[in-house]
């Protein structure tokens, strides 16, 4: 077999059987190493292949002519060695294992004429290796009839390892637990193991000779025969492709995973694909079994999250309709009993189940379907009544769910659930789910899905009904703490809106507010609570207490941020110390995150003579600027901070000049934020709508409410406009004096002059003596230079400035005491007076009203009286 003998020159190539061409290397011959040689009479090598040269390690001239005990037999085995001899020259087989020689590489493995190997070859000490040869020898007979033997000499080692591979392979492909197939080029079954044959019935040589379109649907078939092709042709291995399949009578069906790897021949030849199949169905229905239970998990958490964040019933029924569809079911409606809706507090009468109800809610992800009602379909607010016997009547009268058969006109809908809302034990709806054909009907989990979704809304609205009467009473109070009308301001003309989401939403935590300070300064803040309902109110209330409070103690605006922010994280811990600012706040622990309340607002401060704004933002949205000139308005670049409530991060202030007649806009993101409107489109055209700020406020207001479209009613919306006004120039009187006793009278000079200059002269003598008292204070117990300024506006503001830091403290003086008096007086002929902190000491102020038109001047002489 060694292959077709070469041709000689000029001869035509002859006509073989297939049969006769040369084998390609890597065949079995070669992989078990064969080597022959042959024994004459004499027992000494007479025949030595070039494969026992190869195996053996002795060329042939060496071996030829040898007596192979000597040459290869260790001496203490060659006894032994010859009478095997002896019997086998006599005509009998052997076959055995026998240790030989192997001449190390390089030797020349020459044998001596006593034959024995020479000191190349000889034992171990002449460098030679033991090695073990499995022979088989068979008797043969010469020409001359003599007896000789043929040896066939194979490896130990080789035949060890093959032994082991075709052992591993067939543990691999008989004892496998998964599908195993070996496909030949022609993508037909050539191997098949027990495991196959189990899952395909037969025997594994039944299935020898077919191929993937005995198994498979044609569509499938043909997607895994295009794989196999793929392997086939480059080589690259296909892993966990999925399969779906029929098994027996095609009424199983199974799902395999299957990888795929193409198979080569010893010389590398490609000879086909194996396939490893692994049975993936129950894998695959548990999994589906998963994944139905995370859906309906995900369904039960979204709906907590999204259905009772009001307490209005119908609401509460759309929230339901926007959870359940499309990804409970096709379409659904609502149903809640008219006496519920009316405000009747009394449980309906519900024991036949035919009270009437009212649809509150109806949704479809089907276009053109409306839902079956019993042959006749309900628009939402219509009030109907359930028929005695039908389904949906006795679901209301069990309070148990129960499927509702398809009626004749209405073929799409497949499969109709009618679940009743059962809340403390009171019937309150109906909720109907519908899928329509092509979904899959509703089953027992559904039905228990189904009851738990209709009983979370259930409870809301048995909660919205309850309420009621406090959604009211919570917008009595919204309204109360929002300021009345326009309010007023030193050197600005406000303008206001506050508008509902709509007249049936909960109440909001939108706010603002307009508080002036001293020194003819005002405070503009507008903030937003997030979420809605009482809760929000309660805190917007609570948090605009809060920055009234802290805007008369006349703090700087991040100061006021940062108070804040401690009281709102302890609004949402009472009884509980509010958390330390730090790098990350934390909330007590067991703090329900429900709790927390969380705020943006932004609080500036104007100051009527610098004709500066101070901005802190605390999370809102930014203020707008438009100045007058015809220049396009602006967002101002003020650091947006945290939400109050957050914590962990101090607040910025930035401050703007702002000239007069600019305009200054503060919102809430009501204004500019819809379902409909991303923010930033909102805020673009906001700031457009406002193009002439010399109009007149209220006319502004209307527009940008006109213009950005403000009855969507989902929010509540906030807008507060600001006009700049400073004081003009000489409606300021500044004087600095030193630190010395005649400033006093020189305080009191200038005070006289610019009052007379103001036509004021009726408030000389209030004047001059609250002056001449701050003044002296300020020589006996301030420090520096002393600093007086009077304004003018709606009413006459006296400030004395000095650098200390103590700040004034009034106290009742005794009838003996010579002095201690001067801020008792100070303040019973004053509007109001106070004290407050500066960069560089302190500042102490009282405020005059103006006199009015023919009314007598106020006479200091009572109230200094009254001070004894």
């Amino acid at each position: 077999m060694g292959g077709i003998p070469p041709r000689g020159p000029g001869e035509e190539a002859p006509e073989v059987d297939g049969v006769w061409q040369s084998g390609p290397p890597g065949s079995l011959s070669d992989a078990l190493g064969i080597a022959t040689f042959s024994l004459g009479p004499d027992g000494l090598v007479d025949q030595w292949s070039a494969r026992a040269e190869s195996l053996l390690g002795v060329p042939a001239r060496l071996a030829v002519g040898r007596d192979p005990v000597e040459t290869f037999v260790r001496p203490e085995l060659r006894g032994g060695v010859r009478r095997k001899m002896a019997e086998i020259l006599d005509g009998r087989e052997w076959t055995g294992v026998v240790p030989y020689l192997r001449p190390a590489e390089g030797g020349d493995g020459t044998a001596g004429r006593d034959g024995t190997a020479d000191r190349a070859g000889r034992g171990a000490g002449g460098g030679a290796t033991e090695a073990l040869a499995e022979i088989h020898v068979m008797p043969t007979r010469n020409a001359e009839g003599e007896r000789a033997a043929l040896c066939l000499v194979i490896d130990v080692r080789t035949l060890q390892g093959l032994e082991a591979d075709l052992a591993a392979s067939q543990a691999i492909f008989g004892q496998s637990p998964f599908g195993f197939l070996l496909i030949d080029a022609d993508l037909r079954i050539q191997r098949a193991n027990q495991r196959f044959a189990s899952v395909f019935g037969g025997r594994p040589d039944d299935h020898l000779g077919r191929g993937v379109h005995d198994y498979l649907a044609p569509p499938e078939a043909e997607r895994v025969a295009t794989a196999l092709r793929q392997v086939l042709e480059t080589g690259h291995s296909v892993t966990d492709m999925h399969v779906t399949g029929s098994v027996g009578d095609g009424a199983r069906t199974r799902d395999w995973s299957i990888n795929l790897y193409r198979v080569h021949a010893g010389s590398g030849r490609p000879i086909g694909v194996a396939w490893l199949g692994i049975d993936v169905t129950a894998r695959k229905e548990a999994a589906r079994e998963a994944a139905a239970a995370r859906r309906n998990l995900q369904l039960l958490n979204e709906a907590g999250a999204r259905i009772g964040n009001s307490l209005d019933l119908q609401t509460t029924a759309r929230e339901l309709l926007d959870v359940v569809v499309p990804h409970f079911c096709d379409l659904a409606t609502v149903d809640l009993y008219e006496a519920l809706l009316v405000g009747d507090e009394a449980a309906p009468g519900l024991a036949d189940g035919s009270a009437a109800l009212r649809r509150v809610g109806f949704s479809s992800a089907v276009a053109d379907l409306a839902f079956p009602a019993d042959d006749a379909p309900h628009e939402v607010g219509t009030v109907h009544h359930y028929p005695f016997n039908s389904p949906c009547a006795d679901a209301l009268r069990t309070a148990e769910p129960r499927l509702v058969p398809p009626t004749g006109g209405h073929r799409r809908t497949l499969s109709t659930l009618a679940v009743p809302m059962v809340a403390h034990d009171t019937v309150v709806g109906l909720v109907k789910f519908a899928r329509v054909t092509g979904s899959e009907p509703f089953g027992e989990r559904d039905r228990a899905l189904a009851a738990q979704l209709a009983s979370r809304a259930a409870v809301c609205i048995d909660n919205a009904r309850l309420y009621r009467r406090e959604h009211q009473r919570a917008l009595i109070m919204q309204r109360s703490l929002l300021p009345p009308g326009d309010p007023e301001a030193a050197g600005l003309d406000i303008a206001c809106r506050y508008l509902p989401g709509s007249s049936t939403a909960e109440v909001g935590g939108d706010w603002f507010d307009v508080i002036e300070l001293p020194g003819h300064r005002t405070a503009l803040v507008v903030g937003d609570v997030m979420g809605r309902g009482l809760r929000a109110a309660v805190a917007m209330g609570e948090l605009r207490t809060a920055v009234r409070t802290l805007a008369l103690l006349d703090l700087s605006p991040a100061e006021v941020l940062g108070a804040l922010d401690e009281i709102a994280r302890g609004l949402g811990s009472p009884g509980l110390p509010a958390q330390k600012s730090g790098r990350t706040a934390r909330r007590p622990d067991g703090a329900d995150p429900a709790e927390v309340y969380l705020a943006t607002c932004v609080y500036a401060v104007y100051d009527s003579v610098t004709r500066r704004c101070v901005f802190a933002n605390a999370g809102h949205l930014p203020p707008v600027v438009v100045e007058p000139g015809g220049r396009p308005g602006r967002m101002l670049e003020v650091p947006p901070g945290m939400p109050l409530g957050v914590g962990g991060e101090p607040f910025e202030e930035v401050e703007v000049e702002l000239p007069d007649g600019a305009l200054l806009a503060l919102y809430t993101d009501g204004l500019v934020e819809s379902r409909h409107q991303p923010l930033d489109d909102g805020l673009d055209a906001f700031v457009a709508a406002i193009t002439d700020p010399t109009r007149p406020l209220e006319e502004v207001c209307d527009q940008v409410l006109g213009a950005l479209d403000t009855h969507h009613g989902e929010d509540d919306i906030a807008l507060l406009l600001a006009r700049i006004r400073g004081l003009p120039r000489e409606a300021v009187g500044d004087w600095t004096f030193p630190a010395e006793a005649r400033s006093v009278g020189r305080a009191r000079d200038h005070t006289r002059e610019q009052l007379a200059s103001w036509g004021l002269d009726a408030l000389d003598d209030t004047a001059e003596l609250l002056v001449s008292e701050l003044v002296t204070n300020a020589l006996r117990y301030g420090e520096g230079d002393i600093r007086l300024r009077l304004l003018l506006d709606r009413t006459l503001v006296c400030e004395v400035w000095d650098a200390g830091l103590v700040q004034p403290r009034r106290r009742r003086a005794r009838d003996t005491d010579e002095g201690g008096r001067g801020l008792q007086l100070v303040q019973l002929l004053s509007a109001a007076w106070g004290s407050r902190r500066t960069h560089r000491g302190k500042t102490v102020w009282f405020e005059l009203a103006l006199p009015k038109a023919g009314a007598p001047a106020p006479d200091p002489t009572e109230a200094f009286l009254d001070l004894f």
